[in-house]
């Protein structure tokens, strides 16, 4: 009865974190399946089953309970990853004119309240793709999830990467481009984002040995392109250029998009597209000025295969 309940809790968990992956979805809502089947053959008598396949089958639903705690311990750990944590060095941008929001000689984090906006210290923008970045490289101050994947899988391959892309000058084609999705590039010591050339610019900064990645355009000079409904609240974050500078604006707490995209506007960021942060995809840190590594969001997960960095 207990390894019932606590799988009910685990799938109850899988679902308000959102950790909509097909497999595991299958594999949570059998492991259930078969708690709430043995459960029932358990209070009905399990000698009053004459049927020896049944029986067996009994005992292998029984001895499937020892699945339950890991798979709630993983499950949690998506569910409080959905959860941003509090940075306490962060200033306090609450009664601060916009125009003041800027980055400093270190990496500069600010607190609106509803928001926080991020200034990595960085002399360049990468994407990593493959290999997660580590933590012990000490010239990367920001880490965090990029371009869509098209597929959750184990392996990784260039082309399961959603728009084209560019690493460290090598261009990579994708046959899943979107019409909605705007690029990102950094090379020649610049950045840019790109809302209808998108292929044209990524390939000038392949050709210019930079990097780049194409996402969901979410603000094109001031103006909102992309808007959607969700169900639920989440964190949100976007890679973004504020008052000239590029930054990374993360939600405080779990809010509804309508009420992101209403931050950002009161900002006037100018430029934006947005960055997945479903569990596990949010996986994020950066580094503070004493050399010590902050977790934002803290799950990685194996299927992910794609980071923007900053580097300094």
């Amino acid at each position: 009865m207990a390894m019932t309940l606590l799988s009910l809790a685990a799938f109850t968990a899988f679902y308000v974190a959102q950790m909509w992956l097909n497999l595991l979805f299958m594999v949570y809502f059998g492991l259930m399946a078969m708690q709430f089947t043995a459960l029932i053959i358990y209070l009905w008598g399990e000698e009053k089953i004459s049927f020896k396949p049944l029986k067996i089958l009994y005992h292998l639903f029984c001895a499937s309970s020892i699945l339950v705690l890991p798979s709630f311990i993983f499950i949690f750990m998506g569910l409080i990853s959905q959860y941003h944590v509090k940075i306490p060095e962060s200033i306090d941008a609450s009664n601060m004119a916009v125009e003041q929001i800027l980055p400093g000689e270190e990496t500069t984090i600010y607190n609106t309240g509803k928001a926080y906006i991020i200034f990595p210290k960085y002399s360049e923008i990468d994407l990593v793709c493959e290999n997660r970045p580590s933590k012990s490289d000490k010239s990367i101050t920001w880490c965090s999830g990029a371009a869509f994947q098209h597929t959750v899988s184990l392996s990784f391959s260039q082309i399961n990467v959603e728009g084209d892309h560019a690493c460290d000058g090598v261009l990579y084609e994708s046959p899943y481009n979107k019409d909605n999705f705007a690029a990102f590039v950094f090379y020649d010591g610049t950045f840019k984002f790109e809302f209808d050339n998108q292929k044209e610019i990524m390939k000038e900064a392949a050709e210019a040995g930079g990097s780049g990645f194409m996402q969901f355009a979410l603000i094109r000079d001031k103006e909102i392109v992309m808007n959607f409904d969700r169900p639920r609240a989440r964190c949100y974050r976007t890679l973004a250029e504020l008052n000239g500078n590029v930054c990374i604006i993360d939600s405080v707490n779990m809010v509804h998009f309508t009420e992101f995209m209403e931050e950002l506007q009161r900002l006037g960021v100018t430029n934006a597209i947005y960055m997945d942060m479903g569990a596990g995809w949010n996986y994020s840190w950066y580094r503070r000025p004493s050399g010590k590594v902050n977790t934002l969001f803290g799950l990685p997960v194996p299927w992910s295969h794609n980071w923007v960095v900053f580097r300094d």
